[in-house]
């Protein structure tokens, strides 16, 4: 989008007035600006579509007689623990990527516990994880989050803190961790996004877990993979996320 023509009003009493004007100017484009990059990154909306069905499935029921209803059957359970990119965002029900994952794995005895939301951040997913983990008793829990907090401009030193805690949780449940990594586009500054993307690498070395380096690669600079809003993948795009996840997914399962 180009950028607006700053209007400068000269007034020729007071130079200092003019250039209060120009600033008030400048600072109302700027916020307008800031306003409408949030309203386009919809991943800030939080309980949307399939996203909120998914959350009320797993804020229902008891977890003792889920656990055993799945040891009795043999099912082996993944919990995914996302945001907007897991929660089938402005696709059909049943083309996200984790819709493909259940139905490559269901064939080997898993089922998989979606409780990604649009819009969560990892306060929100660790607050939520342990009845998720008491209710579904996971093999494995996937944990994709952490973009909602660079959009939202929050500590990077808390995500970490949040991402290091749900891991915890996860181990003390006798759950293997596997965590999805993001990037942020360059328009964040490349010291915060080298930054950012480095976090992901530096927990899953030193909690010793699974990575996924990116949930995006290959196509996250090509908007033709993307709805739109120019965040959220189409539903073409979706096989390409479990690709990137699957490598990593399957030595765990």
């Amino acid at each position: 989008m180009d950028k607006e023509p700053v209007i400068l009003t000269v007034r020729r009493n007071t130079a200092g007035k003019a250039l209060a004007e120009r600033s008030r100017g400048s600072d109302r484009r700027a916020a307008r600006r800031l306003l409408l990059q949030i309203l386009a990154l919809a991943v800030v909306w939080p309980g949307h579509g399939v996203a909120a069905d998914r959350a009320a499935g797993a804020a229902s029921g008891s977890g003792p007689s889920a656990n055993a209803a799945a040891a009795a059957s043999g099912e082996r359970r993944i919990l995914i623990l996302g945001d907007s990119l897991s929660a089938e965002y402005g696709i059909g029900r049943g083309e996200g990527w984790v819709s493909l994952l259940e139905q490559r794995t269901a064939p080997k005895g898993w089922r998989i516990a979606n409780a990604s939301i649009s819009g969560e951040t990892t306060a929100g997913g660790l607050s939520r994880l342990p009845d998720l983990l008491k209710k579904h008793g996971p093999a494995i829990a996937v944990i994709e989050l952490g973009a909602n907090d660079a959009l939202r401009g929050l500590p990077m030193a808390s995500t970490e803190a949040n991402l290091r805690k749900m891991i915890a949780f996860a181990r003390d449940a006798g759950s293997k961790p596997l965590l999805l990594g993001m990037m942020m586009p360059p328009n964040f500054g490349p010291a915060y996004a080298r930054q950012f993307s480095e976090m992901f690498k530096r927990i899953a070395q030193t909690e010793r877990i699974a990575l996924v380096p990116f949930l995006l690669d290959g196509f996250a600079d090509d908007l033709a993979w993307f709805q739109p809003d120019r965040v959220h993948p189409t539903a073409k795009a979706q096989p390409r996320m479990l690709d990137n996840v699957w490598p990593v997914l399957s030595e765990m399962l």
